[in-house]
């Protein structure tokens, strides 16, 4: 008896460039519009929490484009502190994520 089972293609850990560039551009977008949305409500000089939330809004594009660029080299999916693969379901939720869900907890 012969255990010959077709073999099967492996499934990828990590999600293919394009899906991954739709979920990051997506991201982006909402930021964008987020900001503008900040922007559009005005600021009165003292408004620290609009100031902060637009601050942090912005970390989060530069978080976004260094994802794209970790796209185009090759290092997507793998966590800069311990360079192992992070996880499809941690990327899936927060795409632009730099660390696996440990290291990001000693950060």
């Amino acid at each position: 008896m012969s255990l010959d089972l077709p073999r099967t293609e492996p499934r990828t850990v990590h999600p293919a460039a394009d899906e991954v560039r739709q979920r990051l551009e997506h991201a982006r977008t909402t930021r964008l519009a987020q900001l503008k949305a900040l922007d559009e409500t005005g600021q009165n000089p003292g408004d620290h929490l609009m100031s902060n939330q637009k601050d942090a809004i912005k970390r989060v594009l530069t978080e976004i484009d260094e994802a794209f660029a970790r796209v185009e080299d090759g290092t997507y999916g793998t966590c800069l502190g311990c360079s192992k693969s992070v996880p499809p379901e941690r990327l899936e939720i927060l795409p632009h994520t730099r660390y696996c869900v440990a290291c990001q907890s000693r950060a």
